[in-house]
This record gives C-alpha cells, sequence and structure tokens, in this order.
C-alpha cells in the first residue's frame, strides 16, 4: 500500500486536472451561444493583457515602476481573494464537497486543486501581468532569476489564497446568501471601476509618485512581496530581497495549510449548517416584532412589512436597492470630490432610490395571486400602493436627505442646501406617482434564477415602464425646476430660494397622493393581467 500512494497522489492531479478540462469543454458544447460568449471574452481577456503586459514593458526606467508594479500585484490578489465569493459558480472544482464519497486524502487533494486552479484564463490573465511587472523592474541576470522565482510564487499565493477563502465559506456560497453575494457582484464591479476612474484622475494631476508611500507598505506584503523582491536584487540588495522572497514563500506554506484544514473539515464532517440556521431563523421570526409595532395598523402596515421584508431577503429586490443607494452615493459625492461637481446632482440619489417604486408587482412574481385576492376595490389597491410607497419612503427620504447633506458640505454651498432638498423632494413624489402608475399599466415578470430582470420577450415592457415614467417625472417636475430657475436668475430671488424646501416637499406629496388615487382604479381593474405578466419568470 505505501508503494502505491506516489502514484495515485500523481494520478488524482492528473485527473483532477483532466476533470476541470473536461468541465469546461462540456460546458461549451452546451449552447453555441455560450461557446461565442466564452470566445470573445477570453479573446478581450487576452488583448488586454497583451496591452497591459506591453504597458507594463513601457513602464521599465521610469522612477516609480517599482511602486506601480507592488500596487498591481497587491490589487490583484484583492482580486483573486473576493472573486469566489462573487463568481461561486465560475469553478466547478471551487466546492470540495462534490468530492467527499471519494477516498481522497487532504494532501494530494490539496496538489490536485492547487493543479486544476492553474487552469483557465484567469490565471493566464495574472502570469502576463505577473510577468510585465518583472519586466518593468528587473536589472541583471540575478534579478530576472529571481523574477522567474517571484512570478511563481505570486501566483500560487493568488490561487492558494482564492483556495482558502473558497474553502472557508463553501457553506456560504452555497446557500441563499451566497446567491445574495453572486447577485450583488455588479455593485462590486461598479463601485470599483468608480474608484479606479477617481485614482486614475488624481494621479494624472499629481503623478505616479503618490503610490510611493503606499507601496513601501505593500512591498512587504505577500504576494507583492515577490514582485518587491525583484526591485531589491536589481538595487543590489540581496538580503532583503531574499527576506522578501520568504515571506511570500511562507505565507503560501500558511495558505495551503489553512486551505488543508478546511479541506479536512469539508470531507469529514456532517452539514448541519442548514438545520441550525432554519433552527435561528424560526427563533428570529417568532421574536422580531419590534418592526411590526412601529408600523401604522391595517393592511397598510402588513403591506409595508412585507415590502420591507422583501428588501431584506429576495435577492433580485436586495440587489436592485443596494446598487441604487450605492451609485445615487458615489455619483454626487465622487464628483464633488473631484472639483467638477454641482450641488444638484444630489437629487441622482432621489432618482435612482424612485425607480424602485416602479414595476411593484413583478417583485411578488405569481405570489401576487395572493395579494390579488385580497382587493375588491379601488380602495383596497390605493391602501396597497399607499403601504408599498411609504415602505419606500422609509430609506429614501432619509437617505436622500445624507446625500444633499454629505455633497452639501464637500462643495460647501449651505446656501443652497434648501433648495436642493425641496427639488429632490419633488423628484422623489412624482417618481413614486409615475412607478404606481407604470406598475398597473407596464407590468413585467422578473426571474428569480441567473442574472436577467426582465423575463424572455418582456423587455419593451420594462423599457416603457422604467424610461417612460423616469421622463414623466421629470415632466411633473418641471413647475419646481422653473421656479427655482427664476429664483436663481431674478434680482432678489436668491433671498427666497429656501422657500423651496417646504414647497418641494408639499408638492411632491400632493403628486404621490393624486398618482396614487389615479392609479388604484387601474391596478383593481387589470389584476388578471397584472398577474399573467409578472408569472412568466
Amino acid at each position: 500500500m505505501a508503494g502505491r500512494r506516489g502514484p495515485m497522489s500523481t494520478d488524482v492531479t492528473g485527473v483532477v486536472v483532466r476533470l476541470k478540462l473536461s468541465l469546461l469543454r462540456n460546458g461549451l458544447r452546451q449552447s453555441g451561444g455560450r461557446r461565442a460568449a466564452y470566445v470573445a471574452s477570453a479573446v478581450l481577456v487576452l488583448l488586454f493583457a497583451a496591452l497591459q503586459l506591453l504597458g507594463l514593458i513601457a513602464l521599465r526606467g521610469n522612477a516609480h515602476a517599482d511602486s506601480v508594479v507592488v500596487l498591481l500585484v497587491a490589487v490583484l490578489a484583492l482580486g483573486w481573494t473576493v472573486m469566489p465569493l462573487f463568481f461561486p459558480g465560475g469553478d466547478e472544482t471551487l466546492d470540495p464537497t462534490r468530492l467527499v464519497m471519494l477516498p481522497l486524502r487532504p494532501r494530494p487533494l490539496v496538489r490536485a486543486l492547487l493543479a486544476a486552479s492553474l487552469v483557465g484564463i484567469g490565471p493566464l490573465f495574472t502570469l502576463c501581468l505577473f510577468t510585465g511587472s518583472v519586466i518593468a523592474v528587473a536589472r541583471g541576470g540575478v534579478a530576472y532569476v529571481a523574477g522567474v522565482v517571484a512570478v511563481v510564487l505570486a501566483l500560487l499565493v493568488c490561487v492558494a489564497l482564492a483556495r482558502a477563502v473558497a474553502a472557508a465559506n463553501i457553506r456560504l456560497l452555497t446557500s441563499r446568501k451566497g446567491r445574495d453575494l453572486a447577485v450583488l457582484s455588479g455593485l462590486v464591479i461598479a463601485i470599483g471601476a468608480q474608484v479606479v476612474n477617481f485614482g486614475v484622475q488624481r494621479l494624472g494631476s499629481a503623478g505616479l509618485g503618490q503610490l510611493d508611500p503606499a507601496a513601501d507598505v505593500l512591498r512587504w506584503v505577500p504576494p507583492a512581496s515577490a514582485i518587491g523582491a525583484v526591485e531589491s536584487v536589481s538595487a543590489g540588495a540581496y538580503g532583503v530581497g531574499v527576506l522578501q522572497l520568504a515571506l511570500s514563500a511562507g505565507a503560501l506554506v500558511a495558505l495551503i495549510a489553512v486551505w488543508s484544514r478546511h479541506l479536512t473539515r469539508l470531507m469529514t464532517s456532517p452539514d448541519g449548517s442548514t438545520l441550525q440556521a432554519v433552527t435561528k431563523a424560526a427563533v428570529r421570526e417568532r421574536t422580531s416584532t419590534g418592526l411590526a409595532r412601529l408600523l401604522p395598523a391595517g393592511r397598510t402596515g402588513t403591506v409595508m412589512e412585507r415590502s420591507l421584508r422583501y428588501i431584506w431577503r429576495d435577492p433580485k429586490t436586495k440587489a436592485a436597492w443596494v446598487t441604487s443607494l450605492a451609485i445615487g452615493l458615489i455619483v454626487p459625492l465622487f464628483n464633488a470630490l473631484q472639483g467638477t461637481g454641482s450641488i444638484y446632482f444630489a437629487c441622482f440619489a432621489a432618482g435612482m432610490l424612485g425607480i424602485q417604486m416602479y414595476n411593484q408587482f413583478g417583485q411578488d412574481t405569481s405570489a401576487f395571486w395572493m395579494v390579488a385576492m385580497t382587493i375588491s376595490s379601488p380602495r383596497d389597491a390605493c391602501v396597497e400602493l399607499r403601504g408599498r410607497a411609504l415602505a419606500l419612503l422609509l430609506i429614501t427620504l432619509p437617505y436622500a436627505t445624507l446625500v444633499t447633506v454629505l455633497t452639501t458640505a464637500l462643495l460647501g454651498d449651505w446656501s443652497e442646501l434648501p433648495e436642493v432638498l425641496g427639488l429632490s423632494f419633488a423628484l422623489l413624489g412624482a417618481m413614486l406617482a409615475t412607478g404606481a402608475w407604470t406598475s398597473a399599466r407596464f407590468p413585467y415578470s422578473i426571474p428569480q434564477e441567473g442574472y436577467k430582470n426582465v423575463a424572455p420577450g418582456q423587455a419593451g415592457l420594462a423599457w416603457i415602464s422604467v424610461f417612460g415614467g423616469m421622463i414623466a417625472a421629470a415632466l411633473l417636475c418641471a413647475p419646481v425646476i422653473a421656479v427655482t430657475i427664476w429664483l436663481n436668475v431674478s434680482e432678489d430671488g436668491e433671498a427666497w430660494t429656501w422657500l423651496l424646501l417646504p414647497v418641494g416637499a408639499g408638492y411632491g406629496a400632493t403628486v404621490t397622493w393624486l398618482g396614487l388615487r389615479l392609479a388604484a382604479p387601474r391596478t383593481a381593474a387589470r389584476l388578471p393581467e397584472i398577474l399573467t405578466a409578472v408569472s412568466k419568470g
């Protein structure tokens, strides 16, 4: 038996690598569209990697090249860390519990999964950037030898880091919360793009020298320390270079040990997390009555509580809300920080949150029949829509106010705060009114699985509902906008701009009330059509 363990380990590695290739090949055989999408994405990634490689080579000789490459490696390592949390389905071998019935020991399994992780576009992209980083800073034969070791170490640390994180959170990734994380991945990309854009603009104006303080710290943090060792060896500091390589090697050993420990626990312990989660959720369900006590009595409070629970529990609804909250904050604040913004950008928060009123019945899907059974008159429909609007206002009113105040603080235009708040409240009221009407007139289904937010064949309804409603809301706000412009251009008008706050708030409340009253009869008359439209997902 002892003589067979070596060949078995080698065979396990080969089998798992072939399994990874088979999974990739069989996935591409499912449909021509998926195959075309994979080929197109692979070409784009490789083209981007080639351009980055050329850019890093062109950076050779720059005084701040070492700072750039160290930060680049740190950012790539961060990406390897978080990507398994947001894209757990991107690699079928990330879930080791699929192999729990096989007689595998942790050590050969770790080697096999580590080798399989090196197969794919992601590792190739990372390898290209690490290679370009070494070329950008290496000077001399010894430095290039150290660079080869550094590239291998940095790549293995990134892969082991991703595997350790995935193994530690595999119960989360295979649960409903894991699906929530996957849905929220678009938000992370959007926020990251804004941060990168802001950083590039700052570097363009202040130069690459701003990176030096952060790079001085990160060059001692694995895996960036491996690339930092190449710069140290190039400068003749061989002892420092060896120490930096040793730090990355030690991090790799530690990550593999942590990964192996998690694998052992996953392969040998029963999965009681689901039962425990259900038990805790049931206890919370029985004891969490504080929210209900604060809400109005009757149907209005019930509808508000149901809507708030949708926001907290439904993955698609939660993703839409978190995205709107984040983008509504990022756009005005980042523009203010860049010095190119206006205080009126704060109205963007009210606009993003007001969109959540559109297609209110789509989030119910086929369960809308239970709501429809409780509506027998326009009055019932009005109470239903009013409860949903009030639930939305519980979040949007304080949030829009907070964004406006923060934007004002960054720009220092405190005198314009009342008029911007008034405009935000008027816009929010107009979007609530048009959202209630379009929810009854243009409902569409939201698929519960996948990343699509519109059922096939209903894209036109979604476009009409959202963009038509936004245009109508802007037209409804025209009187408040006209008064704002008139007060700002008139000679003595600036002294009266504070009146726009109560005027805007009152106008928004009035428009909301009228919108709900007009939408209620249409909602009550179109219950079968609404149920059919929202049940297609």
